[in-house]
């Protein structure tokens, strides 16, 4: 990826309280434009070897490639999780004027 464009991040969590913590941590620390918080995301997964099925609000996390590196870290130390997710997307296309939004506030 070019280190300076768009990017999509997504990441879950177990409560609305900890989904707004981590939102206004990296949207405080231009480490994102904006965070999206939706709830009632339902999670099926393996964990140590029994299958889970959880309620999770998902965080849609808009920054830039530069970003990331920073953004693993504090979403680490944040993130109550012993595995936190955190799957970037590249941005293919966009409207101009908010694609040049996201990075004037993740500078």
């Amino acid at each position: 990826m070019n280190p300076s464009e768009p990017v999509v991040a997504f990441s879950t969590i177990d409560s609305e309280q900890e989904a707004k913590k981590i939102a206004k941590a990296l949207v405080k620390g231009r480490l994102a434009a904006c965070v999206n918080i939706i709830p009632k995301v339902t999670s099926i997964y393996e964990w140590k070897e029994e299958i889970c099925e959880e309620g999770e609000f998902l965080l849609v996390i808009k920054t830039r490639t530069e970003r990331l590196e920073e953004l693993k870290a504090t979403l680490g130390e944040l993130h109550p999780y012993d595995v936190p997710e955190l799957i970037v997307c590249p941005v293919i296309d966009g409207l101009p004027d908010y694609l040049n939004w996201v990075m004037e506030n993740t500078k």
